[in-house]
Formats: structure tokens, sequence, C-alpha cells
């Protein structure tokens, strides 16, 4: 076995090491700046100096949906991240002004009021420009391609992480207080294991959901052009399937198409146009034809939800939290994920606060609270995915009258906002994680459901004349 060096302990300094340089793991040291001197990201990744992808994130060439309460957090734990995002080209999409959406109940109208906003930019450039902020600041330091083999201490607390450098040599960090945000792959559970704590449950729901993803030239015109989705129906029995359209920096669109287990998107770029143009409505297909690709096309796999239940482990080791992707991972057509690790990173600044780090218990203090963010996505995510056909995992179960009822209701919902722009304001405080779940059963909504929309249905796309125009044109290659 490598002969193992220790760094000598802390005389004054205190330290703290993040586990994982993604959005999640950057968002994390942020929080943790006034508490300590010192910060140590890990990541197995060289990760890039400028706005350009990264090995060990694949899913950053499909599109990404930052809500705006998301980027309200992230702009509290790092101050002018937006105006970067903004110079960098992103684009500021207001909800629902400025998105066409084609619903399983029908065409969404984009009333004027804005409820909630999307920062719509590639990955690269939304990491980055986080990345640039936080490491302006001296003390926060990233160790590449260096892994986290296991954690040090005990089953009461967590002294350290012992790492494994891109030598091969391996060493132990000590350390005052650990996140873990390691994402999809994080070996959490095993390093808790190896101290001795008792297992979290966990549960998962599979998909088998397939994303395809190209960029392509925008036609000239198109600054301001809306989101457009055209969603599936988990109601019909058959594959879920449906696209999207994000305008993204340099006058470009990421066009994304998803397939769920036996409606999967292929890798092939003569497919990418007919399977737009399949869905249950033609608008997406029909936008891009002609349009020039700049990428081929991008296939991804890792969709399945999974959550851990840490907040239920009573003994939790002291200084030691996880975080993001790493504690509960969503299907990303809802675009949940970044939006609760920024919400979570803001809790665990605000606790770390107000008790300081070496406050006894503090660590099952936060990872208490980062759950409540963390359940509202689950309960979204869950409430819809159970419907498809060929779901798997353990939180997997032919849906019961109860579930029934909710979705039925959920429709109802949704058929009202087509109609309605109170109850559209009502329904994306929930789906942007602004209001609780329970918004929508309040007697106000309850009777605006039975009330039924106020309008009769769209009978097609919202788009104004000059949106429409660029939509139908005809091949621009």
């Amino acid at each position: 076995m490598p002969h193992l060096t220790r760094t000598p302990a802390r005389p004054v300094r205190r330290r703290a090491i993040v586990i994982g340089g993604s959005l999640a793991g950057t968002l994390a040291a942020a929080a943790l700046r006034e508490a300590v001197d010192e910060i140590l990201i890990l990541e197995n990744d060289e990760l890039p100096t400028g706005p350009g992808p990264r090995r060990g994130l694949p899913q950053a060439s499909h599109a990404h949906m930052f809500w705006s309460t998301g980027v309200h957090a992230t702009e509290a734990l790092l101050p002018g991240v937006t105006d970067r995002w903004m110079s960098a080209g992103a684009n500021r999409i207001p909800i629902p002004t400025g998105m066409v959406a084609f619903t399983p109940e029908g065409w969404l109208r984009r009333w004027s009021a804005e409820t909630a906003f999307l920062i719509a930019c590639s990955r690269g450039v939304l990491d980055h420009a986080v990345r640039e902020l936080l490491l302006a600041d001296p003390a926060v330091t990233v160790l590449h391609r260096t892994r986290a083999d296991a954690l040090t201490g005990t089953a009461d607390r967590v002294t350290g992480v012992r790492i494994r450098g891109a030598d091969g040599r391996e060493a132990v960090l000590e350390a005052d207080f650990v996140v873990d945000a390691s994402g999809r792959g994080s070996r959490a559970p095993r390093h808790l294991e190896d101290l001795g704590v008792r297992p979290a449950p966990e549960r998962s729901l599979d998909l088998g959901l397939t994303y395809a993803s190209r960029i392509f030239r925008a036609p000239e015109g198109t600054t301001g052009f809306p989101l457009v989705v055209v969603q599936s129906d988990p109601r019909t029995a058959r594959p879920g399937q449906s696209a999207s359209i994000l305008p993204i920096e340099d006058g470009q669109w990421i066009v994304t198409t998803a397939g769920t287990r036996g409606g999967e998107p292929t890798a092939s770029s003569a497919d990418f146009e007919p399977f737009a143009r399949g869905l249950r409505h033609p608008l997406i297909g029909g936008m891009i034809s002609g349009l020039e690709p700049l990428t081929g096309v991008t296939v991804s796999r890792s969709t399945r939800n999974v959550r851990r239940y840490f907040e239920n482990v009573r003994n939790w080791p002291e200084r030691y939290v996880v975080l993001g992707d790493a504690l509960a991972a969503f299907n990303p057509i809802y675009g949940h994920a970044m939006s609760v690790a920024a919400q979570a990173a803001l809790v665990l600044r605000d606790l770390v606060s107000a008790h300081g780090i070496d406050a006894p218990r503090l660590a099952r203090r936060v990872q208490k609270a980062v759950a409540r963010p963390v359940a509202a996505a689950w309960d979204l995510a869950l409430g819809h995915d159970v419907f498809y056909p060929g779901v798997q995992g353990s939180a997997h179960r032919t849906p019961t009258l109860k579930d029934k009822l909710v979705s039925g209701y959920t429709y109802r919902l949704l058929k009202t906002c087509c109609g309605s722009p109170t109850m559209t304001r009502d329904f994306f405080d929930v789906t942007s994680l602004q209001a609780p779940l329970t918004t929508l059963v309040r007697p106000r909504v309850l009777l605006g459901a039975l009330r039924g929309p106020l309008r009769p249905p769209l009978t097609g796309p919202p788009l104004t004349p000059t949106e429409r125009t660029l939509a139908h044109s005809p091949a621009r290659t």
C-alpha cells in the first residue's frame, strides 16, 4: 500500500473541504467562506479555465433551465453573478411571458405578468461565472484531478478526507468541516458505512429517460425568442416523448429531445428532426428544419431519480454534510436540480453563520433543513413520473386511487392555467419552487380549479407574428 502522509494538525486556521467542483460544490464553498480560513475543493477532473465543457459533466450539452429561485440563492452567495451571466450572453426568460408551451392540456397562454424567470445559457457559461467569482477569493483552492477515496474520523465526527492525486499518491487532508457535493456518482453511502454510520433509506425511480441534444445557429432576428416546449402526456400509457428549444448565448439554440423507456431518441443526426416532428405537436421539428447544426447529437442516459434520506439518520456524524445530486438526483426534464442545490447551499450558509461550524449537531440540523427543498422537487417529479410505462426502481408502484385523484386534480389545474392568469401564477409559483406544494390546495386555488378556465383553449402556438414568420420560414441552410 502506498505510503500515507498526514497534514499537520491545524494550529489556528480553519479548513473546509468540498468534494466536487461542479455547481453544487462551488456554491457550497461559497457558503462556507465566512466560517473558515481555507477551502479546498477536490475535483476529479481538470476544470476548464474558460466557459468550456468538461469530461465529468456529460449532461452539460443538454438544455439547462436555472429557475429564479436558484438564481436568487446564487446571487445571495456570490453577489454580481447574474450580471456576469448576462454579460456572457445569457438570456433572462420571463415565465410565462417568454414561454411557448404545449402542455398535456393544450397551449399555455403567455400572460403579461411575470411569475418567475429562467436564466438560459450553456452550462459552460453558467458554471464559469460561478467559478470565476468564487476563485477570486484567495482562500479557495481547487485541487484538480484529485479523488476522495474515504472520509477520516469516526461515526461521531468526520475529521478529514483521504485523497488520491493524479500521480496516484495518497494523502490525508484534515478538515474542520467536509461537504460532499460530488454528484450522482457520490460514494457518500460507502464512506459513511466505512465509518460505521447507519445506512440511510434510499429511493429511486427510473423512467429509462434518454436525452438527445444538438446546438443550432438561431435564425437571424430571433433575439429575445421564447423558450419553446412540447411536453409529453403521461396519461396516454405510451412512452413520454418531448422536446425544447432553449435560446442561449452567441445566437445559438440548444434543442433537446427526450424519451422514456420504449420511446428513446437516438444519437443519429438523421433521426433528430423526425423525432421532434413526431411529438404531440410538430412545432419544434418545423422550427429547426433547415437550420445550421453547430454540433452533432449528444446523448445522455444518466437520468434516474434518486433520493437519499440522510436527514433520517439519527446519529449523523458531526462536521459532515451532503448536498446536490449526491443527496438527491432528479429527472432533469423538470429543471430543478441546480435550483435545489443553490437553495441548499444558502441554507448551509445561513445555519453556519447563525451557529458556527463548531456548534453541536450543526451538520444534522443542516441535513434536515436542506431536505425541505429536496422534498418539494421530489414530490413534483414523482407525481407525474409514476404514470409512464416501464418505470423501474424502489419508489415505483402501480398508481393507486390516490395517485390518480391527485393527478386528475393536477391536470384540472393545468387546464385552468391555459385560460386563467391567476391560476397560472399559483401553478408556476409551485413548479419554480417559490411556493410549497400545499399552495395548490388552498381554498382560492380549489375554487379556481372547480370553476375552470376563464378563456377558451388556444387552437395553435401563441407566437407573435414575427416569431411565427421565423418559426415557419423555409429551409435556411
